[in-house]
Order: C-alpha cells, then structure tokens, then sequence
C-alpha cells in the first residue's frame, strides 16, 4: 500500500511534533509513509533511518518566491510529480482546498484531511490528535521518535572520545529568532555550576546566523573552552550520533530541542517567547520559563529573565 502524508508547516519542530500521527499511521495500514514536506523542514536530514517512514518528497512552494510548486501552474507540476507514485491514501494535515483538489486531479481513492476552509486557531497538536481519532478512530498520545542507526551511534563514541563518566550535555544554544536565543551568560552560568559537581562535556549545537556565531563564541573565548565542542560546522545528518551520545540537553526553543527529545533525550527546554507547547509536548521535555511569568507565549520576551539556577535544579534532577 502507498500513502502520502502531506504536512506543509514550515519547520523543523512542525515537522517533528507531526511524526506521532505520521507513525501512527504507518502502524494502522503496515507501511511506510511518504512525506510531502517543505525544504525547510530538513526531513531527509533526520528521517532517513526511521522505519515507518518511505520516501521524503519536497514542496517546493514557500509563499514568498515563485517555485516549482508554486501558483497555478505550480500545482499542475505537483501533480505531475507526484502522479508517478500512485498513492492509494492520502492523509492532508491542513484544511487547503489546493491540496484536496491535487488529491483528487491524483485520483488518489482515500483522501483524509483536516475540514476546509477552518485553517485560523488550529491547536498545533490537539488538531492532528482529533482528526486521527474522527478518521482512524486512533487515540494518540504518542512522544515523537526518530531512529538512528545503533553502528552510526557506536562510531561516533568512539570518533569523539565520548567518555562514560563524564556528563555528555548538549547545549542547544542556536534559535530561529533573536527573542528565543538565551544569552551566553546563562549558559556559562549553567556550565559553571555542573562542572562544580560533575565532569562534563559541553557540545555546543548553533547554526552559522551571525547573532548565533556571537553566542557561540562567547562560551568558547570563556574559561571553559577545553569542555566545550562545537557542532556548528556539522549537518543536522552529522550532529544526530553526537546527541544520542549524549546524557541530557539543554536547548533553546529549537530545532535542536525537537530533535534531541525525539531521538530519546531528556531535554530541558528554554522557553522565552513561544507558546510553552513547542517546548512540552513530549514526555521528554523539560520546560524552563521566565522568572515571573506563569507561562509563555509570543512577545513573552523573556530570555533575560531565565534563571540559570533553575536549569541546573532540573540536570540534577534528571540525571539523580
């Protein structure tokens, strides 16, 4: 059987929190599920040892260029492209009626999808939860997971000699805009008090954005430079070995938090200025939020006021 899932958010998180679904799915029919996902969601990076997942297929649309897929004449090449794969389900997680009638021009025979027209105010994960309960009559309340494989895992201990008795932290400090990145103070606050209790190893996860690049260099011009590894030259394909490797996390609101919760990671979540789902939906994940506040949301604004004391609190916690 063959079954495209389209889920077209833009990023990486998106991406991530949808793989329950996607997962179950796959689980229900007893195959592998295709994704059509935007470029920006990295999905072939990180999914591309996950069982219940079969091909990635990219959207190449993004609402501001003029792409492939993009406009009328754009839906008639997705069509085309994806005409070839002779899907026999297809699950649309959005309410587009663009999308419904490419399914239908695909003459693909069971098309589920969110209701039309009802795009505004959709909970990012109670929204999948009920329409793969109205459809496949499924309750899921599932943590992502994403697979690697155990050989890649084993080389990159070995490669970078992880050592068992120390404290293997990975430290997301990159984030998508400059209200989720936290300061490096807090984070060599937080270096500074774990290295007091405990050897540890710091693997520093950013992108190459130059507001990052500083935040980087920070931590790595700091007395604790020879405990810190930076990954911002590494794929997100390289840096995913190194993170299972590791013992916990401590991420911004980021691609890396997604990532690291989804591979198996207990990951404390820093969460400034984004709805306080982005960094809970997993039973793997331990939000952190601003001093003062009950919780958070756009224009919280709050990553001068995460308190590096609370942060150490919970990696003792974790890991007792």
């Amino acid at each position: 059987m063959k079954i495209l899932a389209i889920q077209n958010r833009m990023g990486i998180g998106d991406t991530v929190i949808f793989l329950p679904f996607i997962k179950a799915i796959s689980e229900k029919f007893s195959s592998p599920i295709s994704l059509l996902v935007k470029e920006s969601s990295k999905a072939d990076q990180y999914l591309y040892q996950t069982d219940y997942i079969d091909k990635i297929i990219t959207l190449e649309r993004d609402g501001k260029n003029k792409l492939k897929h993009s406009g009328f004449f754009g839906s008639l090449n997705l069509i085309k492209d994806l005409k070839k794969y002779n899907f026999d389900k297809i699950f649309i997680f959005n309410s587009s009626l663009r999308f419904n009638l490419i399914a239908r021009f695909l003459r693909i025979p069971e098309i589920y999808q969110y209701p039309l027209f009802k795009k505004t105010e959709q909970h990012i994960t109670n929204a999948p939860k009920k329409f793969i309960k109205e459809k496949l009559n499924l309750e899921i309340n599932q943590d992502p997971e994403i697979q690697i494989d155990n050989d890649v895992v084993l080389e990159t201990f070995k490669k970078y000699e992880i050592k068992k008795d120390e404290l293997n932290i990975l430290l997301g400090i990159g984030g998508s805009g400059p209200t989720k990145r936290i300061p490096s103070k807090t984070f060599l606050s937080v270096i500074d008090k774990i290295l007091k209790v405990k050897k540890s190893k710091f693997f520093l996860a950013t992108g190459k954005n130059y507001d990052e690049q500083i935040i980087l260099n920070e931590i790595l011009s700091s007395k604790f430079k020879r405990f810190c590894v930076p990954l911002d030259n590494f794929s997100i394909r390289e840096t995913l070995p190194i993170i299972k490797n590791c013992d916990i996390s401590i991420c911004n609101d980021s691609s890396f938090s997604h990532l690291s919760a989804a591979i198996g990671i207990k990951t404390i979540t820093l969460m400034a200025d984004t709805p306080l789902i982005y960094g809970s939906y997993s039973s793997r994940m331990f939000p952190i939020i601003p001093d003062g506040e009950n919780t958070v949301t756009h224009n919280t604004l709050g990553k001068d006021k995460i308190n590096p004391q609370k942060i150490f609190d919970k990696v003792i916690e974790i890991i007792n």
